[in-house]
């Protein structure tokens, strides 16, 4: 038999508790959004009290020895200047048992602070999720915290007779019998019952230090019932919430402000900003690294040719992290970036089918700029074409890292800014032939797919293009950011083809009719004008309001086939593709001027 990796410890969870209070065990999930329902806490603490198991938790030991201690630091009041054992599973539990008996704050979904508030009866020994209504009632106590609070106090004694006193006022307001003493003393009982869940054992898991995070993670998905993988970002979230605390609240902070539409904030129309997105980024700015579990090693400390820990090459890989994600998170890079996605087309988040090509290519976008020192304009043209090549390409999609990987390859051979470009225009080229956009593409727009990048890409060729929407001179763009939010969006997607005057000659599948060279967008009010008339009456009707020039403009425009309305269903869809892919080779000749 091997080495054994783990051993079993006894655990008690007030001695877990404290552990995580002072900093001796690092739990991420406090800086984290807590992703339980308050009732599920509720349900946590009413498991304990009835003596049911409430599972076990998985701690890993950091490789150095961090028992030394230091000042109280924050509101946190941690002893310990590192933390000893890191929290691979159980941490949302831990989570809830520190905040809901301690009064700490955890952050919501959009990484706003928020307080789990458990109330408890010490008449009936029953738990609930707090409301105004326990606040309220005198025989309830509204928050648990208060008791565990006041038991550190050593005001235990004062607050049982409060309580009495409250409960007992109430009662009198309500005409009802005052506490007995059998009553008064049950109270007593059910508080130190409440107490003593301090003293509940809970099974804990400790992972050696010499384990490497595949170990860990082996581990982790073994024992797991769930079968959840742990990733080398958990790891990494981990790393960075318990070394760099205020690194990660600089992360939390700048996920947070995506979604706010405010000035001087990192609000986007792309994308909901996550932790794990800004540290791929850092990652890659700050490593030339796509495969985060080299990042992991290196942040931990380990010396990749001897795979020996030290404190000192933390130390100085964090530094780099921390410079890195200082270049990521700083608007005028982030935004100077999305006004360059812009450029190419992409203006909303309904446009990206990956989160990946732009976390990569803002990763891009910084290597050129700091790296490369490629000026404001050459990053504009650089950077539009590779997004709008990627996007619609699927260069980000599937086998990503290796992808990245072999790109940072390519880039530690490249030092001036000339053979930068000269290689980003040959990577392009290589995606972009003639065969791509003659047969390819094509192809791939025959699809009936809700989501495609190949769709996307002839949307955002139309905003480069400056395209009027279909029957109007308004342009595209307009009329898109105008439907990007709203109870009723602007534009709605159209079939060229109606779909019951599809069914009417004979086509019944929705992947015929739903075809993406079937659709089009349309300003809201000439949809309803359309409705499911035939293309021949209904472009009857336009074409008289258009004129012949205008007719013909807009089926150009359009990808539309000269004549298309009386033309047969599936020969409109197969000439329309070739159509449509054209465009985007006009568009992707605009990107190049």
């Amino acid at each position: 038999m091997g080495k054994e990796l783990f051993k079993n410890i006894p655990s008690k969870v007030g001695d877990l508790v404290k552990d995580v209070r002072n900093g001796r065990i690092g739990l991420p999930d406090l800086q984290r959004p807590f992703v339980w329902k308050d009732n599920k806490v509720r349900e946590l603490f009413d498991s304990m009290l009835k003596g049911y198991p409430i599972g076990y938790i998985m701690l890993w030991e950091s490789p150095s020895d961090y028992e030394s201690k230091k000042s109280s630091i924050g509101d946190n009041q941690k002893t310990y200047d590192e933390p000893k054992e890191l929290v691979i599973d159980g941490q949302q539990r831990l989570t809830a048992l520190v905040a809901a008996m301690y009064g700490i704050n955890v952050k919501d979904k959009n990484f706003t602070d928020r307080e789990i508030k458990i109330s408890y009866n010490p008449l009936t020994r029953e738990f609930a999720v707090w409301s105004q209504a326990y606040e309220r009632d005198s025989e309830w106590i509204s928050r648990i915290s208060d008791v565990f609070l006041a038991k550190e106090d050593n005001s235990i004694s004062s607050l049982r007779r409060h309580f009495i006193k409250e409960v007992n006022e109430g009662r009198t307001k309500k005409g009802i019998e005052l506490l007995t003493d059998e009553e008064e003393d049950l109270i007593e009982d059910n508080i130190n019952a409440l107490l003593n869940l301090s003293d509940y054992s809970l099974p804990t898991l400790e992972i050696n230090y010499s384990a490497d995070e595949e170990d860990v993670a082996d581990i982790f998905v073994r024992v797991n019932s769930g079968g959840q993988s742990l990733t080398e970002n958990n790891f990494i979230q981990t790393l960075i919430s318990v070394y760099e605390n205020e690194t990660s609240d600089k992360i939390n902070d700048f996920a947070s402000k995506s979604r706010i539409p405010a000035e001087n904030t990192s609000y986007n129309t792309l994308l909901a900003i996550e932790p794990a997105h800004l540290i791929r980024m850092a990652v890659g700015v700050g490593f030339k690294r796509a495969r985060l579990r080299y990042a992991y090693m290196l942040l931990r400390g380990k010396n990749l040719e001897t795979g020996k820990f030290s404190d000192e090459e933390r130390t100085e890989n964090l530094r780099i992290f921390k410079d890195a994600l200082d270049k990521v998170m700083n608007l005028n890079n982030w935004h100077g970036f999305i006004n360059i996605v812009a450029e190419a087309g992409y203006i909303s988040d309904k446009l990206i089918a990956s989160s990946n090509a732009v976390v990569f290519s803002y990763v891009l976008y910084l290597i050129a700029k700091y790296d490369y020192k490629l000026d404001a304009a050459q990053l504009k043209k650089c950077i539009s074409k590779w997004f709008f090549m990627s996007t619609i390409t699927y260069f980000y999609t599937g086998s990503t890292e290796s992808e990245v990987e072999k790109q940072f390859a390519d880039l530690r051979d490249i030092h001036t800014a000339s053979e930068f470009i000269a290689y980003i225009d040959n990577v392009i080229e290589t995606h972009f032939t003639d065969d791509y956009f003659n047969l390819t593409l094509p192809s791939e727009l025959n699809s009936a797919a809700a989501i495609s990048p190949a769709w996307y890409g002839y949307i955002a060729s139309q905003i480069v293009l400056n395209t009027p929407m279909l029957f109007s001179n308004t342009p595209v763009s307009k009329y898109f950011v105008l439907g990007s939010s709203g109870t009723k969006n602007a534009i709605d997607k159209h079939h060229i083809f109606p779909k019951n005057h599809l069914k009417q000659i004979g086509y019944f599948s929705d992947r015929d009719r739903n075809q993406i060279a079937n659709f089009t967008y349309l300003d809201y009010a000439t949809n309803i004008e359309i409705s499911d008339d035939s293309p021949q009456d209904y472009v009857a009707k336009f074409r008289e309001k258009l004129g012949e020039d205008g007719y013909v403009k807009t089926c150009n425009d359009h990808a539309l086939p000269q004549n298309f309305e009386s033309m047969e269903y599936l020969e409109f869809l197969g000439e329309r593709r070739v159509l449509m892919a054209q465009i985007v080779k006009k568009a992707y000749r605009e990107l190049c001027k």
